[in-house]
């Protein structure tokens, strides 16, 4: 195919689209900006925990210091618990045997193992945290970096919320499980094969007789713990519906007073509510009696220690100090095992946000396209029987074909879902075409760097996206080398200068989220003023003056005159008054080009154009 570029007077050449003699056959829904918008998925166990552990454990050995250190505090802490109950067996041996001047050695020996246990747990707190959070770090650095360089189209097609989530509630699940979890699992494991070997090597008749607490709390925790997860896990839920409808009343306040209806929102409320309230009563009671079901348990393990070991003690079989010891040994012995099964949860928990986590991670990142620059383009633009749809066998462009010469004003109208946004997301390579090409200057757009095309292609859209930053490095956002001067003139040209130079701290004004202490209409300045700046080849706008009054509107439409002047610009209009000096309409519907020409040409055909125009000016149906 010819270069359009060499072939066309680029000057004086009017936009030439093709268009089709036939109407499609169906209407195709069509895409905002967005495109088609996936499913939350709820959090789930993970699905496959060895591939899991074994990714996230890669980020543990780019910290073995650490972890080294903390797996040898964690020992020397077991061995201390292990080995306390020993001494302390020992003590009251001494003691009844009439032994005093052993004592002392005992008693200072025992003092040393409790303090280097105290320094242990200080150690192992500090260590743990350390950790966590240099993991979490990591992790959290390389989902941002991840998320950063997605193609638009995963992030139009998964809700942003949930995105978030993974960032957020996942990232901290993890960092919760690595601070409290990992260490607490190692000691609990070392705890209870120590305490077993101190058990039998004391009195394996006792050891074989504590085997049966063990038994009753594991039995006791698993039926607990299964119970307890489901009304939990119910009242969460409720709970995210309770949030659901306080936000949606706030939010929806003014239509809830203007239908009158206080008293439904109330009565949903309630009811939801209520619910929460009874299944709250019984997770609660169910988790408030996990305690005095353990306590329970222990109190029989020590009346059957107390009665045997007496016995055995008469017997000559063990001393009264073993006897102490075993006390303490089996309330040792069952801690751990309540902590790591209470844990398993939060491992699950965690190990299912690492899968989500890693999901985002495993996306492939945005096609970057070729290696040409557009350093010299002219700004021609040619779309050439271009077809596609956001989701399969929903087709959303037919055959599309559009020249845009350099310098030219082409403006896309039609009714919402006839495809004009879709155009502006494959011209910018947010998507890739399905079939046919778009060239600029004769040049595939996939042959150009995605970064070099959108650093010569300026937006303006409807709704602006300014950041919690000054005005001056919102304004330089587009042009970070751009000077003062230049911001300034770039103000000057786009009718925001006066309104900048008014506030109190000039350019230095610290906006708010979205720009929220300022005006719809200032804002749209600003964001016309940082299209300024950038000094496109090419310019998109996507009409922004629907939500301004008419004075405001007037700044706006200047504004835009002074940035289209000598530039290909692509205008999706709103409303059709303000496209009237196109040097092209093109008229879409359900995908497809319907009508091409000028204002003047179109009203006259009495066509699509003319209804949609008689339709806003003369209130006449379609």
């Amino acid at each position: 195919m010819s270069d359009p570029a060499q072939n066309r007077n680029t000057s004086s050449a009017p936009a030439r689209p093709n268009t089709p003699t036939a109407a499609p056959p169906m209407r195709m829904p069509g895409r905002g900006p967005g495109g088609p918008r996936g499913m939350q998925q709820p959090v789930e166990k993970p699905k496959d925990v060895k591939k899991a552990l074994a990714r996230l454990f890669r980020y543990f050995e780019k910290e073995k210091l650490i972890v080294t250190a903390l797996i040898l505090i964690v020992v020397i802490m077991v061995i201390c618990s292990v080995t306390a109950p020993n001494l302390q067996s020992n003590a009251i041996n001494h003691i009844t045997d009439g032994e005093f001047d052993l004592l002392p050695k005992v008693l200072a020996t025992m003092l040393c193992v409790y303090a280097v246990s105290a320094l242990c747990s200080l150690f192992q707190s500090l260590l743990s945290a350390h950790l966590s959070q240099r993991i979490v770090r990591r992790m959290r650095e390389d989902l941002f970096d991840r998320i950063v360089h997605l193609p638009i189209k995963y992030l139009d097609s998964h809700p942003h919320g949930d995105i978030m989530s993974r960032m957020t509630n996942d990232v901290e699940n993890i960092s919760n499980t690595v601070s409290q979890s990992l260490s607490s699992l190692v000691s609990g494991v070392l705890t209870i094969i120590g305490t077993v070997a101190m058990m039998l090597y004391l009195s394996w008749q006792l050891a074989i007789l504590s085997c049966f607490t063990v038994i009753l709390t594991v039995f006791a925790t698993k039926t607990l713990s299964s119970k307890m997860r489901s009304f939990f896990r119910k009242r969460q839920a409720l709970l995210g519906t309770l949030n659901g409808t306080v936000e949606e009343m706030v939010t929806g306040y003014k239509t809830v007073v203007a239908y009158s209806h206080e008293q439904q929102v109330i009565d949903d409320f309630e009811a939801t509510s209520d619910e929460m309230t009874r299944v709250g009563i019984i997770a609660e009671s169910l988790g408030g009696s996990m305690g005095p079901v353990m306590n329970a348990i222990n109190n029989v393990g020590f009346v059957i220690i107390a009665a045997f070991g007496g016995y055995f003690a008469i017997n000559g079989m063990i001393s009264i100090g073993v006897i102490s010891a075993f006390i303490v040994y089996a309330k040792q012995f069952g801690r751990p095992i309540n902590e790591i099964a209470n844990l398993y949860g939060q491992i699950q928990t965690a190990v299912a946000g690492a899968e989500r986590v890693f999901s985002i991670m495993d996306e492939p990142l945005e096609d970057k396209g070729g290696d040409l620059d557009m350093k010299n383009t002219k700004g021609v633009i040619s779309f050439r029987h271009v077809d596609f749809s956001y989701v399969p066998g929903k087709q959303v462009l037919y055959d599309f074909d559009l020249d845009v010469y350099a310098g030219h004003k082409v403006a896309l109208v039609g009714a919402t879902g006839s495809g004009k946004t879709t155009v502006v997301n494959l011209l910018m390579r947010f998507y890739d075409v399905d079939a046919g090409e778009i060239l600029i200057d004769g040049v595939n757009i996939r042959d150009i760097s995605s970064d070099e095309l959108r650093r010569s292609t300026a937006i303006v859209l409807q709704d602006t996206v300014l950041f919690s930053d000054t005005i001056r490095n919102n304004l330089k956002y587009s042009n970070q080398e751009a000077s003062d001067e230049e911001m300034e003139q770039a103000a000057r040209m786009s009718n925001c200068h006066g309104m900048i130079s008014r506030l109190k701290d000039g350019y230095d004004t610290v906006l708010s989220e979205s720009g929220q202490n300022l005006s719809q209409g200032q804002r749209q300045l600003l964001s016309i003023g940082r299209a300024f700046l950038a000094d496109p080849k090419i310019l998109i706008l996507d009409e922004a003056t629907s939500s301004v009054d008419t004075r405001t509107e007037k700044r706006i439409q200047d504004a835009m005159v002074n940035l289209m002047k000598d530039r290909t610009s692509v205008i999706i209009a709103h409303r059709l008054s303000t496209i009237r000096d196109a040097d092209y309409i093109v008229v879409m519907d359900q995908g497809r080009i319907v009508e091409t020409g000028n204002h003047e040409e179109l009203m006259d055909k009495q066509g699509r154009y003319y209804e949609l125009y008689m339709t806003q000016f003369a209130g006449n149906e379609i």
